[in-house]
């Protein structure tokens, strides 16, 4: 019986969220000034309150948008409590931050800057160091009327995030109509991943990055972070943590919140044990991995023209 009404769920969730997937789009709107004023704040270890870590020591853009290590850095040798996510295509989340503490780019930003562990930083500190560079000050003043304020540095930072997304991807054709982008295993994975229900979560246009789902739906999954609890203290929302964007997904190991899973194939058998309650066979997994790998888009134009 429960099969029956899992398959019936799966069946409709599919209708429903295979009608909202939808490609990259080529050309993101962003501001072009702000984006490369961001862009220097982004590599700008000033943020930080020893000057030792930028918000690209977490986030290496040309390897994933994530730093490839279970737990990020911060100022001191500290480590994080929480796997970096990508910020490439971060513009296409409907929440931000693993809780979805954060719904914006701007929210988003403050975020590292005040936490003690990573940047242990202030806007008032932030502010009093880049007013001393010259060149910031000239910068700020061009394209923003009250100059070097909190809301300038977050959001050139977010409008350079914003320029980070990685469109043309082999799946983004397919969705644009060439159907001859995925080869025969790519097509079967996508079937599978839709008939699995794995689509349930990773939809939209960054395939994930919408809601907050329960890790251990099915099974109980081992985890001593509570997630979303930490912040409401509502014990229905223990365990539950964003379904974070596939895109680029080969590249962003290792995986879940806590950076504890190191291959995509441990990470498609624990979502498929523990989510879904199914098991599949070598075949199938394979099937599936190969169809995540066609999510890989390519270096964001901004950071190819190097500037």
């Amino acid at each position: 019986m429960y099969k029956i009404f899992l398959l019936l769920f799966l069946t409709i969730t599919f209708a429903i969220s295979n009608s909202i997937i939808t490609p990259l789009p080529m050309n993101p709107k962003y501001n072009y000034k702000k984006a490369l004023l961001g862009k220097k704040l982004f590599f700008d270890t000033r943020l930080s309150h020893d000057n030792t870590i930028s918000c690209a020591s977490c986030h290496l853009l040309k390897e994933g948008g994530d730093d490839n290590i279970p737990v990020s850095i911060g100022i001191a040798g500290k480590k994080g409590t929480r796997n970096a996510p990508t910020v490439l295509n971060a513009r296409y989340n409907k929440l931000q931050f693993w809780d979805g503490n954060a719904k914006t780019l701007e929210e988003q930003v403050k975020g590292p800057i005040h936490n003690q562990i990573e940047m242990a930083s202030n806007f008032k500190e932030i502010i009093s160091k880049l007013k001393k560079d010259e060149k910031y000050h000239k910068e700020f003043t061009d394209l923003y009327s009250n100059g070097i304020t909190s809301f300038s540095i977050t959001n050139a930072i977010s409008e350079f995030e914003k320029a980070l997304t990685t469109p043309d991807s082999k799946f983004d054709n397919y969705l644009r109509g060439d159907k001859t982008a995925l080869n025969t295993n790519e097509l079967n994975g996508y079937q599978l991943f839709k008939d699995y229900g794995c689509i349930s979560c990773h939809n939209g246009i960054n395939i994930g990055g919408n809601l907050l789902q329960k890790i251990g739906t099915i099974e109980e999954y081992d985890t001593s972070d509570f997630g979303l609890y930490n912040i409401t203290k509502n014990n229905e929302d223990k365990f539950y943590f964003k379904a974070s964007s596939l895109r680029n997904v080969e590249l962003t190991a290792p995986y879940f919140h806590d950076g504890s899973i190191e291959t995509l194939e441990a990470a498609v058998n624990i979502m498929i044990k523990h989510q879904v309650g199914f098991l599949i066979d070598e075949k199938e997994r394979a099937d599936i991995i190969k169809f995540l790998k066609t999510l890989t888009g390519k270096t964001p134009e901004f950071l190819r023209e190097n500037k």
